[in-house]
Order: C-alpha cells, then sequence, then structure tokens
C-alpha cells in the first residue's frame, strides 16, 4: 500500500512538475502567464491551481482558494526545494490534498513564488487507494505524527488506541522507559520508522503496522484482524481437503484405467505371443525339412573328406595319390564350410542380427577383390569371364563392402556353378545420375552366364529361404538353397533392386540397382608437389600403371626395369645437378636385387634421397636388412593411386632437406578463416602454417563462440570454416548444424571442414550428415588442408 501511495503521489507530481517544465518562468505578461499556468493544470485535471510565496500565502490562480493546515510547514519544504503533499481546506471547508513544487512565477505582489500548488480533493487519495472500501481483509488508516487523522478508514475499532497515541504525543516520551505499545508507537513516529504491534480489541486480536509515507510528514497504518485471517485459513484447509479426496479419486480412476489398458495389452500380447509360437513351429518344421532335404549334399563332402583320408591313409608312401586326396578334402571341405556360412547368415537374418556396417569403399577395389577370388573358379572349368566397366565416373562411395562382396560373390558362384566347362560368365557396371539427387549415384551391377537356366515356375520362389530348383540338371550340384534368400536381403537392406531374367538351356542374366552416397572425391585433394621420382621394377606394366597414377596425384616420374640401369640412371642425374627426390625400388630385380641396388645407390648419392621398397611379400622378412641397406620404407603391391599417394605424402615434411617444393599454384592470400579449436596448442600450429599460405584467421574457442562469431558476421566475411569436433560447451556437430540453420546469407554455402583426430568412417560420415563439407584427421596435413580449402 505505501508503493501504491507513492505511485500515485509521483505521479501527481511528475504532472504538476510537468506544468512547470513547459511554461517559462521569465515572462512578463502575467495575464497571460495565469492563462497558461491554469489551462495546463485544467488539462493535468487538477481543480485547484495557486502560487506560495516565500511567507506561506496562496496567490489562487484557479478554483477556490485553498490554505494547508500546517502552512509554516509546507513552506519551509518549499523553500529547501523539496516536493511536498499535505492536507488542506478551500473556502468552502472541502478537504484538499496539495502538491507543491519548486517553481519562481512573478506574483501581483512583485514577488517570486517559491512554489506553484497544485490541488485536488481528499477523496481522489482514498478512492485511489481504496483506503474506505468496505469488506477488506485490512483497512488503512493516514495519520499525522501527532497522532490526527489525515485520512480515517470507516472502521474504528482500535480508536481508543489513537486517543491514546494523541495523547501521548502531547508528552515527551522517555525511550529507555517506553514499554506500553502507544509509547512505542509514538516514538516511532516521532522518528519515521516503521512499527508493529499486536492489540485487544473488543476480546480479539489485531495486527498493527505502520510505516512513514514518501514526499510527507504522514504516516499509513494498516489493521488486521485476525479472526479475519484465521477464516481464510479454515477455508483454505477445507479447499485442501477436498482437492486431496479430489485427488484421490481421479488417481483411483487412473489406475483404473491404466490396469484395463494393461488388461487389454496383456492379452493383446498373449495372442501375438500364440501367433510367434505358432510361427516358431513352422519355422521348426521348416529347417527340419531343409535338414532332411540337403541331407545328401551335406553326406557328399563329408563322405569325401572321409574316403579321401582313409585313401591317403593307405598309399601314404605314394606322393601323387596323397597330393590329390588332399586337393579332394580341401575342395570338400570349402564347400562343407559354404554350407556352414549359408546357414549361419541365414540364422542371423531371421533373427535380425543382420546389420549393414556403412563405410567408404572404393567400387574399383572391389571389383579387382573379386576377380582374384573367382579367377581360380572359372579357370578350373575353363569359362571365359569377362569384365566390363563402363562410364563409372564414382570410384568412392558409402556402402558396407563386405556384404556388396558377399552379394557379387553369390551370384558369381552361381554363374561358375550353373555353367558348363567351356560357358561364358559377363560381369559389368554402369553408372547413371540418382533420382535421389547429386549426393548419390546410381550404379548398375550385370551379372550374365549361358548356363542352365531356371524356370518361370522356380523364378517365382528364388527367394524363399532353403528352396532349390528340382530336377535332374543340379542333382550333382551341391548347394544349401540359402544364398539367393541371404543376397535378396543383403540387396533390400542396401534400398537396393534385384532383377533376374532366365530361361532354361538359354542362361541367366541378374541386374542389380544400388543407389549409393558419394564418398569424399580423393581425386581432386590427392596431388603431391612435382617432385621427380624413378621407379624400378622388372614388370614392365607395372612401371607404366605406376607411371599413370603418379602423373596423375603431380609427380613426374621415370622408369627402368633392372637395378643396374636404375644406378646408372641416378649417377647421370647426380652429375646434372637435377637428383631424384624419391627412388621406388622393386625388391626382387633380375641380376641385382632391390637391396643391392639401394646399396649402391646410398654409397653413391648419401642419406638425403628416400628410397621406398615395392613388393608383394612380407615386409618383415627382410626388414632388418632393407633398413641396414638404407631403405626408407616400404609400399605393398598392387601400386593403387590412393596407395602411392598415402605412402609418399608423409615425405612432405622433408621438403627443405630434399629441395623439394610446395604447389606454387596454391594461394591463398587474402582468404578469411574462421578456426573452431579448443586447444590453444594446436591453434597455434594451425595459425603458423595457415599465415604462411596468406590466410588471415579468427580464433573461435569454442563452439558457440564460433557461431556467435558467424552469426554477427557481414556476408562474404568469412570464406570457410575449420571445425574441430570435441570442443567445451558446444561440440563441432551442434555447431555445424545451428550455423547451416542460421538466417545469414552465407549460412548453407559457407564452406566448413572437419578438423579432428576422430579419424574413423563412423566419423566422417557424422561430419557430412551434419552438414560439414569435408574431414581433416589430425595432425593437419597442411597441403591437404590447403588443397581443400582451394577446391571448396
Amino acid at each position: 500500500m505505501s508503493r501504491h501511495f507513492e505511485s500515485v503521489i509521483k505521479l501527481r507530481f511528475n504532472q504538476a512538475g510537468g506544468i512547470v517544465s513547459v511554461v517559462p518562468t521569465d515572462t512578463n505578461d502575467k495575464d497571460r502567464l495565469y492563462e497558461e499556468l491554469t489551462y495546463r493544470a485544467q488539462v493535468r485535471e487538477f481543480d485547484y491551481l495557486a502560487l506560495c510565496s516565500a511567507d506561506g500565502e496562496f496567490q489562487t490562480l484557479y478554483g477556490q482558494p485553498i490554505q494547508p493546515l500546517n502552512p509554516k510547514a509546507f513552506a519551509e519544504a518549499l523553500l529547501q526545494g523539496e516536493q511536498r503533499v499535505a492536507v488542506g481546506i478551500d473556502t468552502a471547508g472541502n478537504e484538499v490534498v496539495l502538491f507543491g513544487v519548486d517553481a519562481a512565477y512573478p506574483m501581483h505582489n512583485g514577488d517570486r513564488s517559491i512554489g506553484l500548488i497544485a490541488a485536488v480533493p481528499l477523496e481522489y487519495i482514498t478512492d485511489f487507494l481504496f483506503l474506505k472500501e468496505e469488506g477488506q481483509l485490512m483497512y488503512y488508516h493516514i495519520i499525522r505524527p501527532d497522532g490526527s487523522f489525515v485520512i480515517q478508514n470507516s472502521n474504528t475499532e482500535p480508536r481508543y488506541f489513537f486517543e491514546q497515541l494523541q495523547k501521548q504525543s502531547d508528552s515527551a516520551v522517555n525511550e529507555s522507559s517506553a514499554e506500553n505499545p502507544v509509547e512505542k508507537f509514538s516514538a516511532a513516529l516521532k522518528k519515521h520508522e516503521e512499527y508493529t504491534a499486536i492489540l485487544e480489541v473488543n476480546g480479539e486480536e489485531r495486527q498493527i503496522y505502520g510505516i512513514s509515507l514518501p514526499y510527507s510528514e504522514w504516516y499509513l497504518v494498516s489493521v488486521m484482524p485476525y479472526t479475519i485471517l484465521d477464516d481464510a485459513i479454515n477455508n483454505l484447509d477445507s479447499q485442501r481437503i477436498f482437492m486431496t479426496l479430489l485427488s484421490c479419486a481421479s488417481v483411483l480412476i487412473i489406475l483404473t484405467v491404466i490396469f484395463l489398458q494393461y488388461f487389454s495389452i496383456t492379452r493383446s500380447q498373449m495372442n501375438e505371443l500364440e501367433k510367434a509360437r505358432q510361427a516358431a513351429l513352422e519355422a521348426n518344421k521348416a529347417k527340419s525339412e531343409f535338414l532332411a532335404n540337403m541331407s545328401h549334399d551335406i553326406r557328399t563332402p563329408m563322405n569325401a573328406i572321409v574316403g579321401m583320408t582313409a585313401i591317403a591313409a593307405a598309399h601314404i608312401d605314394d606322393r601323387k595319390q596323397v597330393e590329390n586326396c588332399l586337393r579332394k578334402i580341401t575342395l570338400s571341405s570349402k564347400h562343407l564350410l559354404g554350407l556352414i556360412n549359408d546357414v549361419l547368415d541365414m540364422s542371423k537374418i531371421e533373427s535380425g542380427k543382420l546389420t549393414l556396417a556403412t563405410e567408404k569403399i572404393s567400387l574399383k577395389e572391389v571389383v579387382e577383390g573379386i576377380v582374384n577370388i573367382m579367377q581360380p573358379q572359372v579357370k578350373t572349368k575353363k569359362q571365359t569371364f569377362d569384365i566390363h566397366v563402363k562410364n563409372i565416373l564414382t570410384e568412392n562411395v558409402w556402402c558396407d563392402g563386405v556384404r556388396l562382396n558377399q552379394v557379387l560373390l553369390n551370384l558369381l558362384s552361381n554363374a561358375t556353378k550353373y555353367t558348363p566347362e567351356g560357358g561364358s560368365i559377363h560381369l559389368s557396371l554402369f553408372e547413371e545420375n540418382s533420382p535421389k539427387g547429386e549426393r548419390y549415384v546410381r550404379i548398375y551391377i550385370k551379372v550374365k552366364d549361358n548356363g542352365i537356366g531356371m524356370s518361370p515356375d522356380f523364378l517365382k520362389r528364388i527367394y524363399e529361404s532353403y528352396s532349390r530348383a528340382d530336377g535332374a540338371r543340379i542333382h550333382k550340384t551341391e548347394g544349401a538353397g540359402l544364398g539367393m534368400a541371404i543376397t535378396k536381403y543383403i540387396v533390400d537392406a542396401m534400398e537396393g533392386t534385384i532383377d533376374i531374367q532366365s530361361e532354361p538351356d538359354k542362361g541367366t542374366e541378374f541386374l542389380l540397382t544400388f543407389d549409393f552416397e558419394k564418398a569424399a572425391a580423393m581425386n581432386m585433394d590427392m596431388v603431391l608437389p612435382s617432385w621427380n621420382m624413378l621407379v624400378v621394377d622388372d614388370d614392365e606394366l607395372l612401371c607404366r600403371t605406376a607411371m599413370d597414377a603418379l602423373k596423375s596425384i603431380g609427380i613426374k616420374a621415370e622408369w627402368t626395369l633392372s637395378g643396374e640401369k636404375a644406378i646408372e640412371l641416378v649417377n647421370e642425374h647426380h652429375k646434372r645437378k637435377e637428383d631424384y627426390q624419391i627412388i621406388l625400388l622393386d625388391w626382387k630385380l633380375p641380376g641385382m636385387n632391390g637391396i643391392q641396388a639401394a646399396k649402391e645407390i646410398r654409397h653413391n648419392l648419401g642419406d638425403e634421397v628416400p628410397i621406398l621398397l615395392i613388393s608383394a611379400y612380407d615386409w618383415s622378412e627382410f626388414e632388418a636388412e632393407a633398413r641396414e641397406a638404407g631403405i626408407s620404407g616400404f609400399i605393398s603391391k598392387p601400386l593403387f593411386k590412393s596407395t602411392l599417394y598415402y605412402a609418399l605424402r608423409q615425405y612432405m615434411g622433408t621438403e627443405t632437406e630434399n629441395g623439394l617444393t610446395l604447389n606454387p599454384n596454391i594461394d591463398l592470400s587474402g582468404r578469411r578463416i574462421l578456426i573452431a579449436e579448443d586447444n590453444e596448442l594446436n591453434w597455434e600450429v594451425a595459425n603458423e602454417l595457415l599465415s604462411d599460405l596468406g590466410v588471415e584467421l579468427d580464433w573461435a574457442e569454442d563452439g558457440q563462440i564460433c557461431l556467435d562469431k558467424f552469426q554477427k558476421s557481414p556476408e562474404g566475411y568469412y570464406d570457410a570454416v575449420l571445425m574441430d569436433i570435441r570442443m567445451p560447451h558446444m561440440a563441432g556437430y551442434e555447431a555445424t548444424k545451428m550455423i547451416r540453420g542460421l538466417n545469414h546469407p552465407d549460412a548453407l554455402f559457407i564452406p566448413i571442414i572437419a578438423m579432428s583426430a576422430d579419424a574413423f568412417s563412423d566419423d566422417i560420415q557424422h561430419c557430412l550428415e551434419c552438414g560439414m563439407n569435408a574431414h581433416i584427421a589430425k595432425p593437419i596435413d597442411i597441403m591437404e588442408v590447403s588443397r581443400l580449402l582451394k577446391n571448396l
């Protein structure tokens, strides 16, 4: 209530002060001045307006003449520049509330006023503060320091208390002896302090609380009957009991509903369990029939193994006979292992445990691996195996490489198995744009043979578990009848399709269609400095393919077929001061082998030039001898482009010692890069390396700071963002998602490159899914970073 009073009084003081602020005090036209003051007062709904002189005399400008009840104290407050509110009366005897503010306007007597007095009827305060409203839990009085009433509430129960308070004010109070509430209250009034006490009125207790009111010498006294408070508490207790009973009833109803739902769900589950039991019985029956049907296929290799073992034991001294038996035992064991693997895969499928592991694979490497596996089987049956790769521009994709191998091996094994000797098998791949969008590529894989083919009836059930075509045509061909069911499951799991065309005695054609997600193309990034390199191998085809691969990654290379010729070329280049910067040597060379050639080269050139040994054999067999001869490292055959790149790029750190230089085409001057990195040491390394390329760097200590800096940046301010993954406050994944979702002109287009020690395939895939453009593994390769920044 005190704050409410202060707000009301302050509002009126602001209005009175507003009159003074807009009406100047230095005018000589008094009539015009008084008219303006009167107009401003009427606009602000004041009922009285007057000027106050230094001796407390009032000059009325508007309304009836008014006078404060204590003119001396009122005038003293105005002389001190204070704002003052007081109660007064007009000539009709009506009580008014006066608001006095500092103002020096000219008066009729020639003096200057000390204040402008605006007034409203006393009812304005009582109505505004609801001081006389009936039915209140508390009621209020406004009194003066002497205990007299300024505003009195209609409820005057503690009248005796106020009468004693007025009598007490007439006599001095000794603070140390003040014991009764009246004396204490009187002392608090004189000091303008807060006071509270409990009085007994008509046998009932009353809480009395007093507080000084601002802008005046008045005191607000509140009186609260305890009986009303008790009634309110009792009502709250009744409401609480009612709400408790209502809550209990609600809980009971909810529990009943939950029980009914649980009962219904339980019955439904029992029905489902019964259906599952029937399905399990049928599955067990099918498996039993399967075991019975394929018992011949299982016994055949087992009989061969047992029989051939007995024959070998009987002819232990006949080496050729034993070797023949062991060969047949090996073939029968592999066939039996294939049957077992199919059964285990089918078991995983039926239990839902056969899952796909997405990884980045090379279609080229997959095909080469399949060819290497199938060539012995094709060679045994003297079949023709043709491979056609057409328009494959996207070699790197995301999929389960192991399961893709399994699908192709199933189809090619069936083609070999059901194609007679001298037949032909074709494997072809080609590429089209994917309907899923630019991030995907559609790959078609076709497997075709001119074997025995399949009947239309069997084609309808070819994907059923444990199903095999009947007839005399395949009675000598072993199989579990699970391969195509497994193949179909894997293709469906990869969201691909498989189509079959087959005619008896004409052959079969399978067409696989996959929409693979493109992996980050490495061709743009596999670039090394234009080093001069020598490749030494006795296989001319390997040398030529290695030359092409090296050329595609920016290296100028020469080749030769012998160690002697290699030494000769090395010496010639050394005399011309055009030394090779890296040398690749095959281990097994005709005449002088690679290790011997390396010794001679080291003798002539010293230890500056890296010499790498290439071989298909196990490096550990000759590592000690090679290291002693000065071999710097080892590269395993076959020499794919990626194999050469990753093996050679480690020597980019020795560019100064070996005379190597960075690619001069890389110029990043003027680029501004935002780096999110929480590790200060990593920031210093990146800053040092990238600053040498002319890049201007901006450091963000965590993901949240990176997000804030990008959000506040103008359009085109940053050219790229290097984002660490593991950071406090906000990880790189979350920061990237937030950046991509900003309403910023660059949010969807700015390149964001992950820069993290998390370098597994799942981590890279997660980065791409979050909206990043590429991934760089720590420790960072400055050439790889610069290539990405140049190309993105």
